[in-house]
């Protein structure tokens, strides 16, 4: 699980800060197959929080997976990662 709080450059409604975060969560999807909704601070025009989650059955592939995800968020336009926290859970 990925959670990771953004702060989009430039938006001065929820429609400008929406679109941002519906075209990285459509990306993100559709390029990782990952799941991703936007979990908290709906409310503001500024400030999204995505939660991220991927199922395998591989950790050290998830890890892998998990860290190149957050390198790719990390380098998008248009908002910057104020936080972010990964926290893997394994069946044993």
């Amino acid at each position: 699980m990925l959670q990771v709080e953004l702060v989009v450059d430039g938006s001065t409604s929820l429609k400008d800060k929406r679109r941002v975060v519906k075209s990285l969560k459509d990306r993100l999807h559709r390029e990782h197959q990952v799941s991703v909704a936007e979990v908290g601070m709906q409310d503001s025009m500024t400030t999204a929080v995505l939660g991220i989650v991927m199922a395998a059955s591989d950790v050290k592939y998830a890890q892998g997976a998990m860290d190149k995800l957050v390198d790719k968020i990390m380098a998008g336009r248009g908002y910057y990662v104020q936080d972010h926290n990964l926290e893997l859970l394994t069946g044993q």
